[in-house]
């Protein structure tokens, strides 16, 4: 499949490499919208932009059969600074594509041109160009903005390449595959004064060490111990000298779970915890606790389904289950809650010391861009073969 498609592979190439050089963050995509509608436009869709500001779902219709697919790319980029040294490197200094959705466009963009070319479908087709993966959930905004009232799909799908896999390997997993991500702030308020005299003050850091110390119990101690749970607290902020003790410190942290039972104990105990532990030392919270993404949970009919076309497309020895989840989340989620489908991976490894997703080295892997494009023809074709 993949030689079949070859002519079509220096312009993937070309796209993925333009995109990478012109990276934009979540929401504020708009050259990379203006170029993706100009070339669907040219392949012949039927194009509807404004969809979380900046989405574009591109629609072709072929034969007479009702069927209809869903097929998503994210496009856009992380505050990051490039150090990757490649000649296509960012021209937006401090934002680069450095999760690999400048791969993921291209190779959507690849597979319309040749599924626009061939017609060899009954039935539709809605490609979904998305926006704001990374912070925003553009998944959820288009959603909200109407995405399958308007454009009704049977099932949806989507990709993530991963450096951290074989190159050309295909992970699935049904049910959960990727954790929810919360976020919460606690502000421990307390009563500034000299370091040298504590005891007219109120040290909130005192206390703020404290209930750092207490949350890591939660993991531990309050969910089961076959169930995934994170609480990392990744900034804590307070004071400006040695010799001050502050008013007040803050801490951020990043909550995930794979299930909502356990996604609420940790909420619960998180709030509890916090409240308690300065109470201990007579002093007082804010709390700012805040939902993000849901786990990302895949349909088991579709997961089963694409599994076994991806061993007839790539062989059985690049295909294989999941073991256990990982614990990033997706916005793919909020599409996984509305419309059948699955979310997996595609391998992208060159080297066992490849930098990962998010590091300001990492570079899509175009070597991959004929599997993934051509991957996605088959999955139309199959999935909505002509009788």
């Amino acid at each position: 499949m993949t030689v079949q498609f070859s002519n079509y592979m220096p312009e993937v190439v070309a796209t993925r490499r333009y995109l990478h050089q012109i990276p934009e963050l979540g929401l504020s995509e708009f050259r990379t919208s203006d170029y993706v509608a100009e070339q669907l436009t040219a392949m012949g869709y039927d194009i509807t932009r404004g969809l979380a500001k900046t989405g574009i779902v591109a629609t072709l219709k072929n034969g007479t059969s009702a069927r209809t697919i869903g097929l998503r790319a994210d496009f856009d980029a992380l505050p990051i600074l490039e150090e990757t040294g490649v000649e296509y490197a960012s021209t937006n200094a401090g934002v680069m594509h450095a999760c690999g959705h400048d791969g993921h466009t291209a190779m959507l963009l690849g597979a319309a041109k040749i599924l626009a070319e061939r017609k060899n479908f009954d039935g539709t087709v809605h490609l979904i160009f998305q926006p704001a993966e990374e912070n925003f959930g553009g998944a959820n905004l288009m959603i909200e903005d109407g995405l399958f009232e308007r454009f009704p799909c049977d099932a949806v799908f989507g990709l993530h390449n991963e450096p951290a896999i074989p190159f050309g390997h295909f992970a699935f997993r049904e049910g959960p595959i990727m954790a929810s991500v919360d976020e919460c702030r606690i502000t421990v308020v307390g009563r500034g004064g000299h370091g040298a005299e504590p005891q007219v003050a109120s040290d909130p850091i005192v206390a703020g060490a404290s209930i750092i110390m207490a949350l890591q119990t939660i993991v531990s101690r309050n969910i089961h111990p076959l169930k995934s749970a994170v609480v990392t607290v990744g900034a804590f902020n307070g004071g400006i000298a040695s010799n001050v003790i502050p008013e007040r410190v803050a801490m951020d942290l990043t909550i995930r779970a794979l299930d909502s039972d356990v996604r609420d104990e940790l909420e619960t105990r998180i709030c509890a915890i916090a409240e308690g532990q300065a109470a201990s030392y007579g002093m007082s919270v804010e709390l700012k606790y805040d939902r993000g993404y849901p786990p990302t949970v895949n349909h088991k009919a579709e997961t089963d389904y694409v599994r076994e076309l991806a061993k007839r497309f790539a062989g059985e020895d690049k295909v294989y289950d999941m073991v256990h989840p990982t614990m990033g989340a997706e916005d793919f989620a909020y599409m996984l809650e509305k419309v059948p489908g699955t979310y997996f991976f595609l391998g992208t490894a060159k080297t066992e010391d490849d930098p990962p997703l998010h590091h300001p080295r990492y570079d899509f892997n175009d070597d991959i861009l004929p599997i993934g494009t051509a991957f996605w023809v088959e999955l139309v074709e199959d999935r909505l073969a002509v009788s």
